[in-house]
């Protein structure tokens, strides 16, 4: 592929590259250039979230380039600062190294790993002594490190800021010394931190690599970024049937979006929503699980809300501990479907007339409700399950 042409195909669906101009000169050098992509293990789960960029690497993949993916077994003890309005918790080496045992296992279902080269950035940092430290952090200045975002808003809301948290721009600018990386991806809350590698490779007399950052995809809850800790996420290893649950519970507004970023796809115009919504999810789980495995969660689904067959469908168990509506309808969608509601959303969909029992609606939020094991809780349109 011509370099205009591989350019027009890597500009699609980025949210900023500095510079088109250099990454054009980049691959018409003919040879395959080191494109990095660094991720911390601080969960030992991937989501959808982290596939928008892993898309992106894999494309540069397919083009003939070489992706170095850096696990941050250092990096992630400290925990990127990126966007947080609070200090990430301290993880130790052990727990760091326990996340990354299925990191590289998630990361190949979309990754080529025949053109991927894993390191750790542990290689580097454990031989550093504190001078070499010391010697790094002269390079940059505080003035330069609380121009960030977040970490001016922490400052204006008298929130502190640790010494630790100063030093994850640096580190992560210097992996790319190391690496020697021609391109590095990120999502646009990492636009600063990969902007420091560039000063440090023009430093160290290396060509500066290019920055390509990707949107930052929305959770279910449409409004925040896509985050276990948030409970707004759907885990590329989750089971087929709960992928495709928590695809069809997405609003229409998000599905424009999750087209572009999840499918590379534009949203099919002639479908109705719930049929736009059964073909992502279908095409999703196809990708993480089989094609065989979104056949039948779509018949399952089918059978579920389509047909209304309700009795004869494998629906998740739940176990309540409460006997008021709203109370059974959190607790069912977080037992269920791993699906944070509050009780003021909930109580919505009851008022609505979502909410049934056995087929019948219940509308009154505070109804006081007496289950037994077997019977079949109606939440919503895409959710149900059976009470155990």
């Amino acid at each position: 592929m011509q370099p205009n042409e591989a350019l027009a195909l890597l500009r699609k669906g980025a949210a900023q590259i500095i510079s088109e101009a250099e990454l054009r000169e980049k691959l018409a050098l003919g040879r395959p250039l080191r494109v990095k992509l660094g991720v911390d293990p601080t969960t030992a789960d991937i989501h959808l979230g982290h596939t928008v960029v892993l898309r992106k690497l894999r494309q540069f993949q397919d083009l003939g380039h070489q992706a170095v993916l850096i696990i941050g077994d250092f990096t992630g003890m400290i925990g990127d600062p990126s966007g947080r309005s609070a200090t990430r918790p301290h993880l130790t080496h052990k727990e760091v190294l326990h996340n990354a045992q299925t990191y590289r296992e998630q990361a190949f279902k979309i990754l080529d790993p025949a053109r991927t080269e894993t390191v750790c950035n542990g290689d580097w940092f454990r031989t550093m002594s504190y001078e070499d430290v010391l010697r790094l952090n002269s390079r940059v200045t505080l003035q330069q490190m609380l121009q960030r975002e977040d970490f001016r808003a922490r400052i204006d809301n008298q929130q502190p800021i640790h010494a630790h948290e100063i030093q994850y721009p640096i580190m992560q600018g210097w992996d790319s010394v190391m690496v020697r990386a021609d391109v590095e991806l990120g999502g646009t809350d990492q636009l600063f931190n990969i902007l420091v590698g560039r000063d440090f490779q023009k430093e160290e007399n290396q060509p500066q690599q290019v920055v390509l950052t990707m949107p930052l995809l929305e959770g279910l809850d449409g409004v925040k970024k896509m985050s276990k800790s948030l409970g707004n996420f759907v885990g590329v290893s989750e089971p087929a049937a709960d992928m495709f649950g928590k695809l069809m519970s997405i609003s229409d507004n998000l599905m424009a979006r999750y087209y572009e970023l999840l499918l590379g796809q534009d949203l099919p115009k002639r479908a109705s929503p719930v049929e736009q919504k059964k073909q992502l999810a279908f095409e999703i789980v196809q990708t993480y699980h089989s094609t065989a495995a979104a056949q039948k969660t779509l018949a399952d689904w089918n059978a579920r809300f389509s047909e209304k067959r309700l009795d004869d469908a494998e629906l998740p168990g739940f176990a309540p501990t409460a006997d008021e509506a709203v109370a059974i309808a959190v607790a069912a969608y977080s037992q269920g479907f791993a699906i944070k509601k509050s009780r003021a959303d909930v109580s919505r969909l009851i008022k609505q007339g979502s909410f049934q029992v056995d087929g019948k609606k219940i509308v009154d939020p505070k109804a006081k409700i007496s289950l037994r094991s077997g019977q079949i809780l109606r939440l919503d349109k895409t959710h149900a399950v059976r009470v155990k």
